[in-house]
């Protein structure tokens, strides 16, 4: 299968979208049920301390809100293979049909 114009271009947008709202903040704050569910899936040592131990419980639940820093090149990243690929679907030829 082919990548036609309009998906490089698509693709392009979201990724621009993506790498201005990268731009945009500092942190994110992880949820307790989101950091639980990466935790799991990466078998992080902390989630898996915190199920087996009931008295742990509270302390874990609270320490669960994660605070995540981008860096401020995965921002300029996105936006320019974004570019990119906007650039890249403007040049290609128009699909004939």
């Amino acid at each position: 299968m082919e990548i036609t114009r309009n998906q490089y271009f698509g693709f392009g947008i979201v990724l621009v979208l993506l790498g201005l709202q990268f731009l945009q903040i500092d942190s994110v704050e992880l949820k307790e049920s989101c950091a639980r569910f990466l935790g799991e899936r990466t078998d992080h040592p902390l989630i898996s301390v915190s199920a087996q131990s009931p008295v742990l419980a509270p302390v874990a639940s609270s320490a669960m809100n994660r605070v995540v820093h981008p860096p401020e090149w995965l921002g300029w990243a996105f936006l320019s293979f974004g570019i990119v690929g906007v650039l890249h679907a403007l040049a290609m030829p128009k699909a004939s049909g």
